[in-house]
């Protein structure tokens, strides 16, 4: 057994109030990988990690990563240094594109063991679970692959990872002057292949202007459901698709990005409750000024969730505590909010809130102890990650 003792502030969501709490002078008792008691006192361990009036914090939850990539696009921030625009970029062979080659030509270890990486610089930052997409191989072989490598790492490494099948990221290459061709092969053998395989818990498109339309995303998110894929999609990034409304349509999960969605969009999202995952730091990496209509959502009643969107090129972020930094001096939520939306709610977009997400009895015993006093420290230092000790499952990183 492993005990918590001198938290000066333990907070983090309750389920039974359903409000993000506050205990002072607390104590915990992990059992494994699981919380059996939290309290004033607990019984007594043999481990024993003194918090030193340290603030204790449920580990986050990044509902929306790009993780399987052979190298990073470092030349297209230059290139944005210069003026060019990500859809610029991306006309041009650059984006996503860019990393099919590399996908597609290096070896499935390869590939494990850069992911590998990945996912101990996330421990690191204090994020405990991670949802991550395939989408950088766009065709049949490399996709499977990329969710092998997936289910590896989630294996091997103390990171829980939950894997989701982007097939519809672009169009690849060889398939630029036949679009429908893309998607009958995404319909008719990726999907089900996908299926097959069984590693892949979600189905996510790309609807954009230039990648899916909504009849496309329409078709592959159906189909995805007859194999047991559940619905995610980017949605009214660049200019309000009707992704939206399509994820509200399809029972969509989560819709991500939304920094175009019109009035009509935010509608649909309310009444199909479906959950907003907001990525400030793609906003604030592509140096754009317009960042997703936070208030207008939470004004509607739409949950939120906030995620880094950690990809090589539009988002080369991993830091959870400085995309809350964003969400507070840029979606103007209060620090609660963007403490819930990094935690609970992300939680709930990846149907993982029975076990992460908030320190509960009974729960995983997945906790950040920071070298700070209190939640609005965390904003606060904005690019500095205070943290003392991650500890993840009940062990400490």
């Amino acid at each position: 057994m492993l005990k918590l003792t001198n938290i000066s502030q333990l907070v983090s969501y309750q389920s039974a109030s359903d409000t993000i709490q506050t205990m002072s002078n607390i104590e915990i008792l992990i059992e494994e990988e699981t919380i059996q008691e939290i309290g004033p006192t607990v019984n007594n361990a043999d481990e024993i990690v003194d918090c030193s009036g340290r603030l204790v914090t449920p580990g986050f939850v990044d509902p929306h990563t790009h993780p399987v990539f052979y190298k990073g696009r470092e030349e297209e921030y230059t290139m944005r240094l210069a003026g060019a625009s990500y859809q610029e970029i991306a006309e041009n062979g650059g984006g996503i594109l860019s990393s099919i080659k590399d996908v597609r030509n290096a070896s499935e270890d390869e590939l494990v063991e850069r992911v590998k990486k990945r996912m101990t610089r996330f421990l690191k930052l204090g994020t405990t679970t991670v949802e991550a997409k395939s989408g950088y191989g766009l065709d049949t072989e490399s996709e499977l692959k990329s969710l092998r490598v997936l289910n590896r790492v989630n294996r091997d490494h103390l990171i829980d990872i939950i894997p989701t099948f982007l097939g519809a990221h672009a169009f690849p290459p060889e398939f630029s002057d036949d679009p429908d061709g893309y998607v009958d092969l995404l319909c008719d053998e990726m999907i089900p292949a996908v299926g097959e395989q069984g590693i892949a818990q979600y189905c996510d498109v790309f609807c954009e202007k230039g990648y899916f339309s909504v009849e496309q995303s329409r078709r592959i998110l159906e189909t995805g459901k007859t194999y047991g894929l559940i619905p995610r999609l980017h949605a009214d990034e660049f200019e309000n698709s009707g992704a939206a409304e399509l994820a509200a349509e399809v029972g969509a999960v989560s819709a991500d990005h939304l920094m175009a969605v019109s009035n009509a969009g935010i509608s649909a999202l309310k009444n199909g409750a479906v959950t907003a995952t907001l990525l400030p730091g793609t906003t604030f990496f592509l140096g754009k000024q317009s960042y997703a209509p936070a208030e207008k959502l939470t004004e509607a009643g739409i949950s939120i969730a906030l995620a880094t969107d950690f990809n090589p090129g539009s988002s080369h972020l991993q830091s959870i505590p400085f995309i809350i930094s964003l969400a507070c001096s840029y979606l103007k939520l209060s620090v609660e909010e963007a403490f819930r939306a990094a935690t609970w709610q992300s939680a709930i977009t990846l149907n993982v809130h029975d076990k992460v997400g908030s320190l509960e009895v009974g729960k995983n015993a997945d906790l950040v102890i920071w070298d700070l006093e209190r939640l609005i420290e965390i904003p606060y230092f904005t690019s500095d990650v205070p943290i003392y000790k991650v500890i993840k499952s009940g062990r400490c990183f």
